[in-house]
């Protein structure tokens, strides 16, 4: 890992080398952000080289402690949980392994409590609110066919979030020194991690690009986060967003036809 740049406000992103975590991750070095990147590939493609990264295995715990540790050694104004396993394919519950569901809960729920056990204490260590960026999904709001460890582990870490956005208030606290903001794309978004699911020769024309989350990013690092301190956001491809409880984004769910999935 290359050493942090001195005097420049400090980034973490958990899972940013692609998909809405790089989107994050790219916004934030816009915005003169000093960002690393936790994942297992390295960033790459255009600009990259502007982020540091450092190797990190979300199902290995020894690694993902000292990963942590040295990314949070220094007082950070912002942090991103984008990492997500999705599976291997849409699969009914009694064709799931426990391998499988293990390293949904590895990465999608105990790799975001890992994160905030070490990240929240950085961020508190800033002279000003740091702002913590949770990534969700619709999953959360529309459990379906095909994906019961999916939509488990996600909404258990929304329910996380959410508990520790109470905590972190003027009222419990005493000052708020930790924004907790979680967002979700409106529509399925064009990864390299949906890709990996799709046949060869289909049609992305109509997913989401993980930039449409550049502006979003952006106002969380001019404002750490001011007014939107517990909210749920849902992410629309144009980069406005909007509330959750004014309109639930559309299910993803689909009806599994064989016991084969998809």
């Amino acid at each position: 890992m290359t050493p942090p740049v001195r005097n420049r406000r400090r980034a973490l992103v958990v899972g940013g080398s692609t998909g809405i975590g790089r989107g994050v991750a790219d916004a934030w070095a816009d915005a003169g952000l000093d960002v690393l990147v936790l994942s297992r590939s390295a960033p790459a493609g255009a600009g990259a080289d502007r982020l540091r990264w450092l190797a990190t295995d979300l199902t290995d715990p020894g690694r993902i402690a000292e990963s942590l540790a040295a990314a949070t050694a220094d007082p950070l104004h912002a942090v991103c949980y984008s990492a997500v396993h999705y599976g291997d394919r849409r699969a009914l519950f009694d064709e799931v392994t426990e391998a499988e569901w293990r390293r949904q809960v590895d990465v999608n729920l105990h790799g975001l409590w890992s994160t905030l056990r070490q990240a929240v204490g950085a961020l508190r260590r800033g002279d000003a609110p740091g702002v913590f960026l949770g990534v969700s999904s619709e999953v959360v709001y529309n459990a379906g066919p095909g994906r019961s460890g999916y939509a488990a582990t996600k909404a258990a870490g929304a329910a996380l979030l959410d508990s520790l956005a109470q905590e972190e208030t003027a009222e419990t606290s005493g000052r708020e020194t930790v924004r907790v903001v979680q967002a979700l794309p409106a529509g399925m978004v064009d990864t390299p991690g949906i890709r990996r699911r799709r046949p060869d020769g289909f049609d992305y024309s109509g997913y989401m690009a993980p930039a449409s989350f550049a502006p979003l990013a952006r106002e969380l690092a001019a404002t750490a986060g001011a007014g939107l301190h517990g909210a749920h956001l849902v992410v629309e491809d144009t980069g406005e967003w909007h509330p959750v409880h004014e309109r639930t984004p559309a299910s993803q769910s689909r009806t599994l036809s064989s016991r084969a999935g998809s």
